[in-house]
C-alpha cells in the first residue's frame, strides 16, 4: 500500500479505532469535521479533524489545571480533579492582559499592524482568568497509531505581560500536518497574573502554569499518539527565556528531553531591580481599595481582598504601571515580570553555568538578524524614541547574539550538542514597514506555516520551501535532539572554530548556508552576560500610560 493511501486510511480507521485508548468516535459531524474522543486524566476529550488539513486531529481549549479564580487566584496551579467529558472544539480564553497600542509607524505596510495584532495578543480576543488550556495537534499517521510521535510544547511570548494560543501566528496545524509530531501550544498567567510580586506569596505562578501543562502532557499525550519520552520544548522571546529557565529550576527532573530556544535565553533580558515588584504589587492594591485591609490572618487580609476584586479592575491597575527602564531604550522592563525565587528563578546563572547546575539537555538557538526591527516600533510609541546605529548593534549583541552563543559554548563544555541558527529572510507579505528587515518573531511564520493567514497576503514558492525547511529541522530536533538534525539535515553542531553557524533565508533562498559564528558573535568577548542593567529602584511606583513594553 502507497505511503499516502496508508495515510488516507489510518484517517478513516480513527473514525473507528482512533489514538491508543480512544474512548469512542462519533459517526456525527460538527461544522468543523468528524469528531474523535480520547480519555484523559479529567476525562474524555474529543476533538475534531483541524480544517484545511489532510487528516490531523485538533484539540482546542483543554484545561490542564483548575481555573485560577477566587481561592486560587494569585496561588500556585492546582491539578484538575474532575472527570466530566469536554468537546474542545474551541480556544480557551486568553488569560487576562492589556495589549500595547497600535503605534503609528512611518512607512508601515497594509499589513503590519494586522501582523503585530497577531503576533502580540492585539486581536481582541476574549478574556477571563479561566485560562489555563492547552491545544493538541496530531496527524494520523502510524506513528500516532502506536503512540509514538516526539512531541512539541510551545510556549508563547510576551515579555510575561502578555501573550496568547489562539492566533494564526501560533496554530499547530500546518506543522503537524507537515511533520510527524504532536504539537502543543500552552495558555499561562502573566502580568500580575502571572508575576504579581505580592510579598510573602508563591512567586511566579506563570511559570508554574508551564510545569502543570507540560506535567499533564507528560502524563496524557500517548493518548493523542504522542511520545511521552520525548518531549522538547520551545518558546520565543521571553518564551524561550521560560524554556531556559526550566534547565536551572528541574536540573534533575526536567521532564523535556530538549529545549528550543527562539530569540530569548535566560541571559536575554533584564530583571526588574529588587523591590521593584514589591512596590508596583502595592500600587495596585490601593488602585482597588485593599490598601486599607490588615494583614493579619484573619478573613480581612489584603490577600483576601485582592481575590475578591474583579478582576478587569486588577488588570486596569496594574496596566497603568510603566515599565522600568533598563540600560537600552528597546529593552524596558515590564511592570509585572519573573522574579528571583531561588526555585525558578536564580541570580546567579553565570555561575550556574558554569558549574554545570542545569538539566544537560540539548538545545536548538537562534534569533533573527535584525531583532530591533520589530523592538523599534513601541519605543517609537513610547515618546518617537529612535535608537542610533550603536544601540541597535548594543541590543542585538547583549539580548540576542551572545546569550544565544553563551548557552551554546556551555553545552559544548558538558558534551552536550547544540545547534545555533541566524534568521535573514525578509518577504513581502510579512513585511512592517520598508526596513523591518528579519524582525523579532518573523521566523515563527517559517514553524508554524501561518504567514498567509496572518498577513492576509499570499506566500511565495521560496517563502514555502524555506517554511519547509524550518519545519523538519524543528521536527528532526523533536524527534531525536543529541543528533537529528545532524543525521537528518546535515547541520553540524555547534562549534566557534568551524563554519557551523546555521545561515536561514540569506537573499530569500530556501538552503541552509553555514558560516563561522563568529562572523556575528566576535563581538561578544566584551559582552559581560547577566550584566544587563536596570536603574535602581526609586521610592515610588512610577504610573502613567503603558505600551513603552513590546509585548514579544
Amino acid at each position: 500500500m502507497r505511503s499516502t493511501n496508508v495515510t488516507q486510511w489510518l484517517c478513516s480507521a480513527l473514525a473507528a479505532t482512533g489514538f491508543p485508548g480512544l474512548a469512542s468516535a462519533s459517526s456525527g459531524k460538527s461544522r468543523t469535521g468528524r469528531l474523535f474522543t480520547v480519555p484523559t486524566s479529567n476525562g474524555p476529550v474529543t476533538g475534531h479533524i483541524a480544517p484545511g488539513t489532510s487528516c490531523v486531529l485538533e484539540y482546542l481549549g483543554i484545561p490542564y489545571a483548575k481555573p485560577p479564580v477566587d481561592d486560587l487566584r494569585f496561588a500556585a496551579p492546582q491539578p484538575i480533579d474532575r472527570q466530566s467529558p469536554y468537546v474542545a472544539a474551541n480556544f480557551g480564553f486568553d488569560c487576562p492582559l492589556t495589549p500595547s497600542k497600535p503605534v503609528d509607524y512611518p512607512g508601515f505596510t497594509p499589513q503590519a499592524q494586522r501582523i503585530i495584532n497577531s503576533f502580540a495578543a492585539g486581536a481582541g480576543n476574549p478574556q477571563d482568568e479561566d485560562c489555563l488550556t492547552l491545544n493538541i495537534w496530531s496527524k494520523a499517521t502510524a506513528g500516532a497509531i502506536a503512540a509514538k510521535k516526539p512531541v512539541l510544547v510551545y510556549f508563547h511570548g510576551g515579555r510575561f505581560s502578555a501573550g496568547n494560543t489562539n492566533s494564526p501566528f501560533y496554530n499547530g496545524r500546518h506543522l503537524a500536518d507537515a511533520q510527524d509530531l504532536v504539537v502543543v501550544t500552552v495558555n499561562y498567567r502573566t502580568n500580575i497574573f502571572g508575576f504579581p510580586g505580592a510579598p510573602g506569596e508563591t512567586q511566579n505562578l506563570g511559570l508554574r502554569d508551564q510545569r502543570a501543562a507540560v506535567e499533564w502532557v507528560h502524563e496524557n499525550i500517548a493518548h493523542f499518539g504522542g511520545d511521552a519520552e520525548r518531549i522538547v520544548l520551545a518558546g520565543q522571546s521571553s518564551g524561550g527565556v521560560a524554556a531556559d529557565y526550566w534547565a536551572y529550576a528541574y536540573e534533575s527532573d526536567p521532564i523535556a528531553a530538549g529545549l528550543i530556544l527562539v530569540s530569548g535565553n535566560a541571559f536575554s533580558f533584564p530583571l526588574n531591580a529588587p523591590g521593584v515588584l514589591d512596590r508596583n504589587w502595592d500600587t495596585v492594591v490601593g488602585a482597588v481599595g485593599c490598601s486599607n485591609k490588615t494583614t493579619d490572618t484573619t478573613t480581612g487580609t489584603i490577600m483576601a481582598c485582592m481575590r475578591a476584586a474583579h478582576w478587569t479592575d486588577i488588570k486596569a491597575a496594574a496596566a497603568a504601571i510603566r515599565p522600568s527602564a533598563s540600560t537600552s531604550i528597546l529593552r524596558s522592563v515590564p511592570a509585572f515580570y519573573p522574579q528571583v525565587d531561588n526555585a525558578l528563578v536564580f541570580p546567579d546563572y553565570v555561575s550556574r553555568t558554569r558549574q554545570g547546575r542545569y538539566a544537560p539537555l540539548p538545545i536548538l538557538g537562534g534569533n533573527n538578524d535584525n531583532e530591533a526591527g520589530y523592538y523599534r516600533i513601541p519605543a517609537y510609541g513610547n515618546g518617537g524614541l529612535v535608537p542610533t546605529d550603536a544601540q541597535v548593534a548594543s541590543f542585538h549583541l547583549e539580548s540576542f547574539t551572545c546569550p544565544a552563543a553563551y548557552q551554546a559554548a556551555a553545552r559544548r563544555a558538558r558534551g552536550v550538542p547544540a545547534w545555533v541558527y541566524r534568521y535573514f529572510g525578509e518577504w513581502d507579505n510579512t513585511r512592517l514597514y520598508p526596513t523591518s528587515g528579519a524582525y523579532h518573531g518573523v521566523d515563527l511564520h517559517m514553524v508554524f506555516g501561518g504567514a498567509a493567514a496572518v498577513s492576509g497576503l499570499p506566500t511565495t514558492a521560496e517563502q514555502r520551501a524555506l517554511t519547509a525547511l524550518v519545519q523538519r529541522a524543528w521536527a528532526s530536533f523533536a524527534g531525536d535532539p543529541w543528533s537529528g538534525l545532524t543525521r537528518d539535515l546535515g547541520w553540524p553542531e555547534w562549534d566557534p572554530s568551524g563554519e557551523t553557524l546555521v545561515v536561514l533565508g540569506m537573499n530569500n533562498t530556501s538552503s541552509a548556508r553555514f558560516v563561522k559564528p563568529g562572523v556575528y558573535d566576535a563581538p561578544c568577548s566584551t559582552v559581560t552576560m547577566a550584566a544587563l542593567g536596570t536603574p535602581l529602584p526609586t521610592t515610588t511606583a512610577a504610573t502613567g500610560t503603558a505600551g513603552s513594553s513590546p509585548t514579544a
